[in-house]
């Protein structure tokens, strides 16, 4: 049972009581306090988190297929399906979990892979959603011994369902220390360590619902004053996409820069911020200066905003449809639809920067939509046709009237 997707909307409930929470003053004469939320970032957080289900859409039964065939195959012992044996599956979820997590930021293929859910500048329920398309094709190996182990797999779907579930609630800046409860429990203010770019901060508090394993392992780090959020070099994009596949394409552009082969292997296996001697070596991070930082923003007209907010809207219900009827339909229907949500989040992405390509991509964006209706007519319902032509008219109209108005540029 798909778990996380069937929590959507209690995911987009608990960001409406963290918005509201954000609004609320907090005292009767003090000030309100600082927005946790901005539409830029919070349209970029979720087009990844889209992204991220629509590539684990064909991914997950392949995994799962791979830990059946080791369980039947390989496995050393038959575990109960028992009380005792979902304890146990729960501890090794958690624990592989902190040495994936931990590695992923260790190693830079596997960085690299991760790295999307810490671009965001912002800390807020979004930031849980902001997940990476590759990610799940490089940790399902880490769980692969439980199924030698003799643990069913689908107990270790399910408790690595629930383990996810669990991080969605620590990110937030809403909920303050919990006391004893800190010292078992990963709570916000572990996490808040954990999404912090300060050196400090920085490679720190990796569990998944124990903290008890960083405390264990020796990477366990206090919260102290608030984190300055995000990675050491912002993106500076809304571009899901871009935030999918730059820091591939600055370890390709390293590893061309290296003059021997052993070198650019290195590259792929090291840390973040290694170089070789004749590159200068290994390159730390450093501290931004609090008085000067200034968080990634983009200024768009308020009609544009309007637009991407419809829009945004229309591409969760499609989404939506996509995962739940995927398997209703044809293999190149499937590729289709995917490839055109991918599309349409970068779509959104480069309308929040303005971006002057955004109106074409945009334009050819509307007329796919609408011609797939006709593909989606005799798998989900007749009036698909005539649905997607209204909606790609009415959407082309209003992207003209924002080009024409000047809103967007061409």
């Amino acid at each position: 049972m798909e778990y996380i997707i069937l929590s959507i909307p209690l995911f987009f409930l608990l960001m409406g009581v963290e918005l509201a929470w954000s609004a609320w003053p907090g005292s009767k004469a003090g000030p309100r306090r600082a927005p946790v939320y901005r539409l830029n970032d919070f349209i970029a957080n979720l087009g990844c988190g889209i992204g991220s289900q629509v590539v684990g859409a064909f991914t997950k039964a392949v995994i799962f297929a791979i830990y059946l065939w080791a369980y039947d195959h390989l496995r050393l012992f038959t575990l109960p399906r028992t009380a005792l044996t979902w304890v146990v599956a729960f501890l090794l979820v958690d624990l592989l979990y902190y040495w994936f997590h931990r590695l992923s930021h260790e190693v830079n293929f596997l960085w690299a892979a991760h790295i999307v859910h810490h671009q965001s500048e912002e800390y807020n329920l979004s930031v849980a959603l902001r997940q990476s398309w590759w990610q799940g094709l490089f940790s399902w190996w880490f769980y692969l011994p439980m199924a030698v182990l003799g643990i069913h797999p689908v107990l270790i779907v399910t408790v690595g369902a629930f383990n996810t579930l669990y991080q969605f609630w620590i990110h937030t800046k809403a909920i303050g220390r919990l006391g004893p409860l800190e010292a078992v429990f990963n709570t916000p203010s572990h996490h808040r360590v954990h999404h912090g770019s300060d050196p400090k901060y920085i490679d720190r508090n990796h569990a998944g619902t124990l903290i008890i394993w960083d405390r264990l392992f020796g990477t366990f780090q206090r919260e102290e004053e608030e984190p300055v959020y995000g990675i050491t070099t912002p993106l500076t994009s809304w571009d899901p996409v871009r935030a999918n596949f730059h820091y591939w394409g600055d370890l390709f552009a390293l590893a061309q820069r290296c003059t021997r082969w052993s070198d650019k292997l290195r590259v792929f296996l090291k840390p973040p911020g290694w170089r070789p001697a004749e590159l200068g070596g290994f390159q730390g991070p450093q501290a931004k200066d609090r008085a000067t930082y200034r968080k990634f923003d983009t200024v768009v007209d308020g009609a544009v905003r309007g637009y991407v907010a419809v829009q945004f809207t229309l591409l969760l219900v499609v989404t939506t449809l996509f995962l739940f009827r995927q398997s209703a339909l044809a293999p190149w229907l499937q590729w289709a639809v995917a490839g055109l949500i991918i599309w349409w989040v970068m779509d959104m992405g480069l309308l929040m920067e303005g971006h002057r390509r955004a109106v074409m991509l945009e334009s050819g964006r509307i007329v796919v939509l609408a011609l797939l209706g006709i593909g989606l007519t005799a798998t989900l319902w007749s009036a698909w046709p005539l649905i997607t032509f209204a909606l790609g008219g009415v959407s082309l109209l209003h992207l003209a009237l924002l080009a024409s108005t000047g809103s967007l540029r061409w």
